[in-house]
């Protein structure tokens, strides 16, 4: 196993895997098994990313298994890497951003707020598993205590044990909300509805592509008896278009949708809850690798994902992406192409089958964002004081007034000139919503110098990476951030 000396200088690996859910994981291990050294990162202290989030060890979980499907993949991919000789897992490791060298990449890791916590690792090629974050769509609302996304939920019960709510409405588009909505009614929580602003007959349209991954409609068969165990009332076509309380939820108005989205008057109906879970689908966080200029493609879902050739490898050279990251799929596409990947890294022949298999599992996922796709008339349960930015607060009046009183085109200009996207997340959660607002298609793909909060102290500690990896360190913490907050 590669050692972790102080000087980054001393160790350059075959291979740096950034994210260790289960595309990373899988990537990581094969590498290794391979003969690669490989070092694996991750933000979190353990494996297993947001899919495989298991309990802390204080809590005493006897029994975490419960709250995933295919748990018992993660701890055999778990068991893999603690084994292999030539893998090394890194937790509390935030990667920030990717710098080329003469002969491969300086991967700038911030592990704590001191100046010391910066580190940097070498290595000859990367793969990024970096996964997705949840779409948001913002509604009267939506910024009340008890209003978190369709992941949040499920995260705070795999990693805390607690629920959100008692009584809990799971509200958006896409197939997290089922397998949400499952977790929480197994858990004991109540969900009176699942509301699902989409239509799930868009699977219809390709009954081969369904046919061929039987997997999943085991899976989706799953959930859905969960559901009908609990009378769950699935609402199909319809949306949240506005929380009410004061101090926290107490209930919801659902409304139904025409088939652009857009709330049909006289259709409204009161649910009362005292939390909602919510979201529209993923997105792929390829901040990483856009930086370096990576080609992007965008999906039938309107998300931006990177453009990858059979082999998994970016336009980048030397750089691979592996699973949510070339668009999500899930779990079962990620530990295909992470596996894949690391046999192209290595200069290896996979399987056949993996590749078919890959080739299957990604037509149902370009199949899935067709289905589940935002419909533009969205905004029309938006209201002039509702919140579009919550990080600087910038309420919908103020963007409409940039587009149509100031002649903004564009979510840029209308970055510049309401600070919307300029705060704490830098626009992951506001963006989409703002692209909208601004008249624009598609959002586009994130262009961020640092791609996650770095103090500054540890950005002032950096010099100068030269082509043969001697000399000191830095990132490109002094680039400019050409407006974008």
């Amino acid at each position: 196993m590669p050692t972790s000396p102080s000087d980054p200088r001393d160790s350059r690996y075959d291979l740096a895997v950034v994210g260790a859910g289960p595309a990373g994981l899988a990537a990581a291990v094969t590498a290794a098994e391979l003969g690669l050294s490989c070092v694996l990162l991750d933000g979190g202290q353990s494996t297993g990313g947001q899919y495989y989030r298991h309990p802390a060890p204080g809590l005493g979980a006897a029994r975490p298994d419960r709250l995933h499907h295919g748990w018992s993949t993660y701890t055999g991919l778990a068991s893999r890497l603690d084994s292999a000789e030539r893998a090394e897992f890194r937790g509390g490791h935030q990667v920030w951003a990717l710098e080329r060298t003469g002969d491969g990449f300086a991967v700038h890791v911030t592990r704590g707020p001191r100046a010391a916590d910066r580190d940097t690792v070498l290595a000859r090629t990367v793969l990024l598993a970096t996964g997705a974050y949840e779409r948001q769509l913002p509604f009267p609302g939506w910024t009340l205590p008890g209003v978190v996304t369709a992941g949040g939920a499920q995260a705070m019960l795999k990693a805390g044990l607690v629920l959100p709510g008692r009584r809990i409405v799971v509200a958006g588009s896409g197939p997290l909300l089922l397998a949400a909505a499952s977790s929480l009614v197994s858990a004991g929580a109540e969900v009176p509805a699942v509301v699902e602003a989409g239509d799930y007959l868009g699977y219809a349209r390709r009954p081969d592509v369904l046919a061929a991954v039987p997997a999943k409609l085991v899976e989706g068969a799953g959930h859905g008896s969960a559901l009908l165990r609990h009378r769950v009332r699935l609402r199909r076509r319809s949306a949240v278009v506005e929380v009410h309380g004061t101090d926290r939820v107490t209930g919801v108005t659902v409304a139904r949708l025409d088939a652009d989205w857009r709330p049909r008057p006289g259709t409204e109906r009161r649910i009362d809850c005292d939390a909602l879970a919510v979201g529209h689908g993923l997105l792929p966080q390829i901040d990483l690798a856009t930086e370096l200029g990576a080609d992007t493609l965008t999906g039938p879902d309107g998300a931006v994902a990177l453009r990858v050739d059979a082999g998994l490898r970016t336009s980048v050279p030397g750089l691979w992406s592996a699973g949510e990251t070339n668009g999500v799929g899930g779990a079962d596409l990620a530990l295909v192409e992470g596996e894949l990947a690391a046999h192209a890294i290595a200069g290896a022949l996979p399987a056949p089958a993996l590749r078919r298999r890959r080739a299957r599992l990604r037509a149902f996922a370009e199949l899935m964002a067709a289905a589940h796709r935002p419909g533009a008339g969205w905004t029309g349960w938006l209201r002039p004081e509702t919140d579009v930015c919550r990080c600087e607060e910038v309420p919908v009046a103020r963007i409409r007034e940039a587009v149509e009183e100031l002649g903004a085109g564009d979510p840029r200009t209308v970055k510049l000139l309401t600070r919307a996207g300029m705060g704490w997340c830098q626009g992951r959660m506001c963006g989409p919503a703002v692209a909208c607002l601004s008249g624009a298609a598609e959002s586009g793909a994130d262009r961020r110098p640092l791609a996650c909060p770095v103090p500054l102290a540890q950005l002032a500690a950096g010099g100068a990476v030269s082509d043969s990896g001697s000399g000191s360190v830095s990132g490109p913490g002094s680039a400019s951030a050409s407006g974008d907050g």
